[in-house]
Formats: structure tokens, sequence, C-alpha cells
């Protein structure tokens, strides 16, 4: 069994019989990335694993090859997440928040945008806002700080100390994104909540409500456009990943939300995935018929389709060769 990162997409890497890929974390892979790990092994089993939904229906058009399962329940025992809003003039009521939940032996997170002060931005910085808490707010408790500045070996050390109820408070930024689970962790307060998107607002969030115990949810942002409005009204309404991921392609526009990675979808022309998904499924349908028919698309009646497809992708000519 091997465990890397990218770096197994090498070149020289090499495998004896490779037999089965797992892909962790798939949104952070291209498309191309995906494929070339498979290529390693005489046709290996894969599996690939994200906690960042995108709407059901459209995992149907660019998963359409896989076998998809969807664990869309929380574990037992757990509750939902409460959130709530907050102006940047209030933040001392979410402060308010974290001292009560502190108070009664739990744990809280505070999330920054960026490691550094940014004046031409006005964003507070995690760096100088822990220097800042420490100090005042938060004076009575033990504050930790971790960020992507840091060696890896010191934000274990921080972490460790946080998991082990050494510290109250952690500031952070978005390295705190995925792989953190303390359960006494109970509050979040999100800084600039606005200069963050909704799948990151999400993954966020997902690091508290990790027990039995009622997790809140403080997003405090100074919000100057109706985008960035909608979006927090969505992540107080929604505690439903797939529900939000719908939301958000509602708001941006399926170009946005899938961005040139993703092979082939922001091109659609005529098709509006948000509105006419059932469209997509049924020409989805009439592919996967179409394929196990005339896979090398060799009748008189799918030459066109072939020179098309050719045209488009010319790679794929080569497979259309071997079949």
């Amino acid at each position: 069994m091997v465990i890397g990162t990218h770096a197994l997409l090498e070149e020289d890497v090499r495998f004896k019989n490779l037999g089965l890929v797992v892909i962790d974390e798939q949104h952070k892979f291209g498309v191309g990335q995906r494929a070339l790990l498979p290529k390693k092994g005489a046709n290996p089993d894969v599996l690939i694993m994200t906690a960042t939904p995108i709407p059901r229906t459209l995992a149907i058009t660019l998963y359409g090859d896989l076998d998809i399962s969807v664990i869309d329940q929380l574990p037992p025992g757990r509750l939902p997440i409460r959130t709530i809003r907050f102006n940047q003039e209030d933040k001392e009521k979410a402060y308010g928040i974290v001292r009560e939940e502190l108070k009664k032996g739990r744990q809280a997170y505070i999330i920054y945008p960026v490691i550094e002060e940014s004046y031409a931005l006005d964003i507070s910085g995690a760096k100088k806002m822990y220097e800042e808490l420490k100090a005042k707010n938060f004076k009575d408790f033990k504050l930790g700080l971790i960020h992507g500045k840091l060696k890896q070996s010191e934000q274990d050390s921080v972490m460790k100390r946080f998991k082990n109820k050494e510290l109250d408070i952690l500031i952070a930024t978005t390295v705190l994104e995925v792989g953190i689970d303390v359960p006494d962790a109970t509050c979040m307060i999100i800084e600039h909540a606005q200069r963050f998107g909704l799948s990151q607002l999400h993954q966020l969030r997902g690091r508290i409500g990790r027990s039995s115990l009622e997790s809140v949810c403080v997003l405090i942002s100074q919000v100057k456009s109706p985008e960035a409005e909608a979006r927090m009204d969505v992540m107080a309404k929604y505690n439903d990943g797939f529900r939000i991921s719908e939301e958000d392609l509602r708001i941006r526009g399926p170009g946005e939300f899938f961005g040139k990675r993703q092979h082939g979808l922001f091109e659609l022309k005529i098709a509006n995935p948000i509105t006419q998904m059932e469209l997509l499924k049924q020409a989805r349908e009439e592919a996967v018929k179409l394929a196990n028919l005339d896979p090398r698309l060799e009748l008189r009646q799918d030459h066109m389709l072939k020179q098309k497809l050719l045209q488009r992708f010319p790679e794929y000519e080569k497979l259309m060769l071997v079949g």
C-alpha cells in the first residue's frame, strides 16, 4: 500500500501490480490528474471521494461513467449546526457567544481569510487578531494560532494541544478546512465571511458539530453585493451540502461553478444545467445506449458524430482504433 500526494502522479513513479486506486479530496485534483493514476495499472478499480458536494443531478453528468454513492445523513447522535449572521460592528455579540461556550468547558475556532492584515481590502489578519484577542477579548482563556506559513511540525503541535484541550480557542486560516476532528469544539466564528465561497464556508463549518453537543457557527460579514448577501443567507438557512451547492450553482452559474478544470461542462452551449437537468439526463442515457450499441462509432448513421468527436477531442482517436 502506498499513501502519497500528487507526487504519485509523476511519470517515473511505477507500480508492480496496481489493483486499487483511492483518490481522496478529489475536488483538489484536475480531471486530467485523476485519470493519470489508473493508467499506471492494468485497469485497476478506482474509488474517488469528496466531502464537497455538487448538486445531485449534476453528479450524473460530471461522473456519468461512475457508480455514485451519496452519504447525505448525519452520523447517529449528531445535531444540525445552528448558523447565525452578524455585521462587523456586532462582532462583540459573537465573542459573547464564544465566551458562553467556553464557560461550559467547550472549545472554539475563529477563522480569518488571510494570515496578514490587508489594509487595501480592509481585512483583519489571523496573526494580528491572535495577539489582540489574546490580550483583550479572551485574556482569561488559552489561545493558539495555526496558518499555512507555519512548519508542518508546528501546525501538528498546535492541533495536538487543541485536541488535548490545552487550548480553548484556535485562531486559524483555511488550513483548517479538512482533517480536523475535535468533538469538544462546538463554536466557530468566521470573520469576513463574505470573502469565502459557499463550498469553503461549508467545509469550514463542518469542523464543528462533531459530537452530540449543540454547535453554533457565527458568520461575521460586511456585505457589499447582492451575491455576497445571497451566499450568507444560504449558509444561515441550510445545513445540507447538496442544497448549498445547488444554491451556489444558481447564484454563480455553471461556468464559474465548475471552471475550466471540469472538462467540457463549462462549454455547454444550449442546455442550462440549472433548469434543464432532465434534458441532460436524457442526453446521457442516449450516450450510454450509443456507446453500448456502437462503441467505435462505425455505423453509417454515427459517422458525422464520430467526426465531431474527434475534431473536439483528437486524443481519443487512438482509443477508438483499439476499441
